[in-house]
């Protein structure tokens, strides 16, 4: 957004933060842990949007304190802590463990009756995925060994973080509303209390694995690989979680995925934003071998 030239980004953080925030941000540090939201208030006062990008570590009430702050100081539109998931596949979400999450904050941002929520749907970024072990897309490039979900041939859509990044910020440079009632220009507002839907890619497993034997210049015979029933997974990693195995969430997250239910390509049952947003077309191989150097230098952390 802010290669755009078009915004006024302003980041609230915490006042003991020590995260390197790129220049040209204007920086708030507030301290939001207690009640008194003067201060939060003041600093969303005059913003278009809230960009919400909460670790899940986070305090359960944070999100619910930046929403109530927003309300207050008027801002118009909110993007959740929801970058991901289509939030309109309600047997997804609910499978995923993720539904009551989504409609806690959507609900929430809706009785306040000042903002509108808008959800990026991107599905898992590929590049962390794909570098982040066996139980995402099932490869472990330090052990070369890759675990097929079913027989691997699932298509799902997957995003860059910076096919992300674009799309947010091209939305944003969106006029807010239609001029008159004969204009048919995208808007901003079109999106409101609803979803985006973008992807860099529709791929299978498969699909990965050629991108990812064509980087790295090996055959089959290279890798060590196994099936796996993407429910069996699902189940014996839901039922960890149930059972207070929090380090469980990562498999079934995306075992669920890659159920052969068509649910992760929603691309071709509801089509994409990525023309509207002005999209570039992505190259599968460039950023499988930024996945490959992720994982093989551990810059992302396996999912157990």
């Amino acid at each position: 957004m802010l290669k755009t030239g078009k915004h006024v980004l302003t980041a609230i953080t915490r006042p003991d933060s020590t995260t390197e925030l790129p220049k040209g941000l204007h920086v708030v540090r507030v301290d939001y842990s207690g009640d008194d939201d003067t201060a939060l208030v003041e600093a969303l006062r005059g913003q278009q949007v809230l960009l919400i990008t909460m670790a899940v570590t986070a305090p359960r009430d944070t999100v619910s304190k930046l929403v109530r702050a927003a309300a207050k100081a008027g801002v118009p539109y909110i993007f959740p802590n929801w970058f991901g998931h289509d939030g309109d596949n309600a047997s997804l979400c609910e499978d995923s463990m993720l539904k009551d999450r989504m409609e806690a904050i959507t609900s929430e941002i809706e009785s306040l009756g000042v903002s509108s929520y808008i959800r990026l749907v991107c599905n898992f970024w590929y590049e962390f995925s794909l570098g982040g072990g066996p139980n995402r897309y099932g490869f472990d490039f330090k052990e070369r060994s890759l675990v097929l979900f079913d027989d691997g041939n699932e298509k799902i859509n997957t995003s860059t973080w910076p096919q992300c990044g674009r799309a947010i910020a091209n939305l944003l440079s969106l006029k807010e509303l239609p001029e008159d009632e004969t204009d048919t220009e995208p808007t901003v507002s079109q999106f409101r209390n609803g979803s985006v839907r973008i992807s860099s890619f529709l791929v299978s497993q498969r699909d990965m694995f050629e991108s990812v034997k064509r980087v790295t210049g090996t055959t089959d015979a290279d890798w060590k690989i196994t099936l796996e029933p993407s429910k069996k997974r699902w189940e014996e990693s839901r039922a960890r979680l149930t059972q207070g195995d929090f380090s469980a969430f990562t498999k079934m997250l995306y075992s669920r995925m890659f159920f052969p239910t068509g649910d992760g390509d929603y691309e071709s049952k509801k089509g994409l934003h990525n023309d509207l947003l002005g999209l570039p077309v992505e190259d599968l191989d460039e950023w499988t071998a930024v996945a490959i150097r992720m994982g093989e230098n551990g810059e992302v952390p396996y999912g157990h």
